[in-house]
């Protein structure tokens, strides 16, 4: 049975019980604690966890995931995957444990003419928590499972809970004997290679409280309302399915594997290392192209470094294989016709999947050149100093600077004969994490507890939104922290969060800035409203100053927003939906949105290209944009279900989560998209557009900023005013200044080319007295000195080699000369082939010299550079090239 028809049965079967089919939500996690969705119920948690009333009763997803803890383990193992999909069917206060146990094996069981699986019930074993007794009872008296085939496990394997206080209860896990040929009998408490899990039911019963690890936490008591969240892993059944010992080579899978064995000529199952390679490449593109298909871009940081390490090992692994060409696009290719019939958006965004993909590999290619020459120069420099082991801190370099992945790093040195500091590697690769984790965390809640939002969310409920009709009005203080702590009452200097059962404010969120103003209360109290945020869904959290008064809790106020500064925004963001219609229109549905901010004034528009704009097109796009402006387009807001929204064509930006009902901005006939922002009435009250640029932010990602209404009028106002300026200067007309710029900028730089012959003519005039006046070191001629400030590193080289040259080739000649440029020391080295018959190398010298200078330097064993921070040490380094000589000759 392929994968798509284990998908397709999953979600026909539940949804013929009554479940609601819930689309998978993207991997870009809607969750401050997560960088990508890495288990099927990520999307439900907040239904979980109280913080919003789920829709239905009963769901049935397959959610896409991905996890990267065991990346170093894929491929190495039949289980290992950083891309997944999970299957699930979730019940909220309906069913319970009967029903779920009933309805798993329902499914697996059944025949396939049935509508099932058509799984032997002999092969089907089960583990329950040592103590629910009723879930054991369930199984054997309802079911029919024999006694003998059900087992009790402990906390740690079969007792759920997200790791915080909250919901947690026990599971009981399906688990499908593979038979003798996978290893001893006795079932999964014994062998869960043979015995695979393949369903995993979980019974939310009980909430818990605080505590460490899986099993170190008390259970408080019963939850009020229970729930079901279950499991299957669909690559596991497909293994089982499909007749395979692995899930590489399940249907979707095994064909990106035979692609790359065609493609690189190394056969599957001709090797373990081959074999483990040939994993890697399939697991790893198939994930890369489900990252990018939700909007991930390759980066340095988060989701887009995640990304980056996963396209980097498998094209690592081509070329281990023996690729030798470019091939991504090929592999890429495979996994969208194979991963298409599941997600058919992935076909339709084919053409920009294929644009980053490509771009990374590119990129990459040029990286690898790269840091194999810094890591060559690191591994003579380690060997030079008698190390055997390549330090931590150089490994650390090549993996963050360069991309290279610490494995290949590993390999190379080992190539020539050394170690690698994995420790001191890890050490820093630990605590780069770890500062990028607590700024993360940090950025998505500013430290506060989000407990305390969740307590006015269940007392007070969601706050409505009044803003897209209002910029004032009456409310109510349903809630109120100071420095980050709930409170009854704040007063004058406190720093606050206000929530409001009702606000004109408009939230930060979709790109655009929080709203600013004022709250007075009916007492005369006010605050100052800096900033607006959701914390958690539904609640807008107001952050600001007490200006005057006390603040206290159910107070009646007054909300009012800085009606200036909204419609600044306002302005902003409806000018960056015109902008991204108009960038579409000229490079095509790859110039996805892929991030914006809207400020007062002004705005920034990252989509996806994978090469620069030109400068031509985006004059085209500009003018475009001010075209529509004159058109006078109304602007309007419409709330509708997201079927509909598809059906008319609206824009969904990649990585934001959408309801059933969504809210589409239509501006005209030119742009639709869906968007929960605050907008303009009518194109006319833009005024003017006024593009900046663009620039790159990231492989395959560009970002445009520009300038909007008053403030686009001031900058070209600005620009005018030094045209005029320029254009008196060159007594030309302002439609002649390229050209004449352009020739003054000629004459200066052959100007600067003249000067710089002349210099280095002076220089090397200098060659003939310094060897003359070579200093007899025990029979090795030594020049040393110094040689006029600002002479540059070239022209310094061009000076020794040639001193050098002008000293008989029979006898030992040193040549070491220094110069200061910019305020720091130079020097170049180089010996003759008798010198370096006595022992004398350039290098070694070069290095005793950078020390004394303050800095480093290294070189081939005939000439060598090296430079340093304290241009007072010249004469001290020149004397520590003296001593060397001396020592040796």
């Amino acid at each position: 049975m392929e994968s798509a028809e284990i998908r397709r049965r999953w979600l026909r079967f539940f949804e013929e019980r009554g479940h609601t089919v819930v689309p998978s939500a993207s991997l870009i996690a809607d969750d401050p604690t997560l960088l990508l969705v890495n288990a099927g119920m990520v999307p439900f948690k907040p239904y979980f966890l109280g913080e919003v009333k789920p829709p239905f009763d009963r769901a049935v997803s397959v959610q896409k995931c991905v996890r990267t803890p065991d990346i170093e383990e894929v491929g190495k193992t039949t289980r290992h995957g950083t891309f997944f999909q999970m299957c699930g069917n979730f019940s909220f206060g309906d069913y319970f444990k009967e029903g779920a146990i009933k309805l798993a094996w329902e499914l697996l069981t059944t025949s396939v003419e049935g509508g099932g699986y058509g799984l032997e019930p002999e092969k089907l074993w089960i583990t329950v928590y040592k103590e629910d007794d009723e879930a054991e009872r369930i199984w054997r008296d309802v079911v029919g499972v024999p006694a003998e085939r059900i087992q009790r496990l402990g906390m740690g394997p079969n007792f759920w809970s997200m790791g915080v206080p909250g919901p947690c209860g026990p599971c009981s896990e399906i688990n499908y004997d593979r038979g003798p040929e996978f290893g001893v009998e006795g079932g999964p408490a014994v062998n869960d290679e043979r015995y695979v899990e393949i369903w995993n039911l979980v019974f939310m019963q009980y909430e818990r409280g605080a505590g460490e690890g899986k099993e170190d936490f008390p259970i408080l008591g019963d939850l009020p309302s229970k729930n079901i969240d279950t499991g299957l892993g669909l690559e596991r059944l497909a293994m089982i399915l499909q007749g395979v010992h692995n899930m590489y080579e399940t249907d979707n899978l095994r064909a990106v594997i035979d692609k790359a064995t065609e493609l690189t000529g190394v056969g599957y199952g001709a090797g373990h290392d081959s074999d483990v390679s040939l994993r890697v490449v399939a697991d790893h593109v198939r994930t890369s192209v489900m990252l990018i298909g939700d909007g991930v871009t390759p980066g340095n940081e988060g989701r887009g470094y995640v990304l980056r390490r996963i396209m980097r090992r498998a094209i690592r692994n081509m070329r281990i294989l023996g690729a030798t060409e470019p091939v991504v696009g090929e592999l890429v290719d495979v996994v969208l016709k194979s991963m298409g019939q599941q997600y058919p958006e992935l076909l339709t965004d084919r053409k920009r999947i294929e644009t980053v993909a490509l771009a990374e590999e590119a990129a990459f290619l040029k990286t690898l050149k790269a840091g194999t020459n810094i890591l060559d120069t690191a591994v003579t420099d380690t060997k030079a100093a008698g190390s055997t082991v390549l330090a931590g801190d150089k490994a650390f370099l090549l993996h963050d600077t360069w991309g290279f992945p610490i494995d290949l790093t590993l390999e190379m040195a080992a190539e020539q004969g050394l170690s690698v500091d994995e420790d001191g590697f890890r050490r820093l690769m630990k605590e780069q994490r770890e500062r990028a984790k607590a700024d993360a965390k940090a950025k998505k809640t500013g430290h506060a507890d989000l407990s305390a939002y969740r307590e006015v969310a269940d007392t007070s409920g969601s706050t409505v939104f009044t803003g897209y009709t209002d910029t004032e009005g009456e409310s109510t203080i349903v809630g109120l922290l100071v420095d980050g702590l709930p409170s009854p009452a704040a007063t004058e200097g406190d720093e606050v969060e206000v929530v409001l059962d009702r606000t004109p404010f408009y939230a930060e969120g979709g790109g655009q800035l929080a709203d600013s103003g004022r709250i007075r209360l009916d007492s005369g109290a006010v605050v100052e409203v800096r900033d607006v945020q959701q914390p958690v869904p539904g609640v807008s959290v107001h952050k600001g100053t007490v200006q005057v008064g006390e603040v206290t809790v159910g107070a009646g106020a007054y909300a009012q927003i800085d009606i200036k500064r909204r419609r600044a925004i306002a302005r902003a963001h409806s000018a960056t939906h015109l902008t991204h219609q108009a960038l579409r229109d000229a490079l095509g549905p790859t110039a996805a949105q892929a991030g914006s901010e809207n400020s007062p004034g002004r705005f920034r528009f990252d989509f996806g290209s994978p090469a620069a704009v030109p400068g031509a097109v985006l004059t085209d796009v500009e003018q475009k944009i001010n075209e529509v402006l004159s058109r006078e387009l109304d602007v309007t807001a419409e709330v509708m279900s997201m079927e509909e929204a598809k059906k008319q064509g609206a824009i969904a930006e990649f990585g934001e989560k959408y309801g059933d009902r969504v809210r589409v901005v239509t501006i005209g006939d030119f742009s639709k998209e869906l968007c929960g922002g605050t907008h303009v009435h009518n194109t006319a009250q833009l005024g003017l557009v006024k593009l900046l640029g663009e620039s790159s932010i990231g492989s395959g990602v560009r970002r445009v900023e520009a300038l909007v209404g008053v403030d686009a009028y001031n900058f070209l106002a600005r620009e005018h005013t030094v045209v005029s300026q320029l254009t008196d200067l060159v007594k030309g007309r302002p439609e002649e200044l390229p050209e004449k710029i352009s020739g003054m900028l000629a004459k200066l730089k052959e100007a600067e080319k003249e000067i710089e012959r002349f210099r280095a003519e002076k220089v090397l005039q200098a060659a003939a007295g310094l060897a003359a006046g070579a200093k007899d070191v025990r029979g090795v001629a030594l020049v040393t000195g110094q040689v006029p400030d600002g002479t540059a590193a070239d022209d310094l080289r061009k000076l020794v080699l040639d001193v050098r040259g002008r000293i008989p080739g029979d006898r030992p000649a040193v040549v070491a000369l220094f110069s200061v440029a910019g305020g720091r020391p130079v020097t170049v080295i180089a010996t003759n082939e008798a010198a370096r018959e006595r022992g004398l190398k350039a290098g070694d010298l070069v290095r005793a010299a950078a020390k004394a200078l303050g800095g480093g330097g290294g070189g081939k064993p005939d000439v060598a550079q090296g430079g340093g921070t304290n241009p007072e040490a010249v004469d001290e380094a020149a004397a520590a090239v003296e001593r060397l000589v001396t020592e040796a000759a």
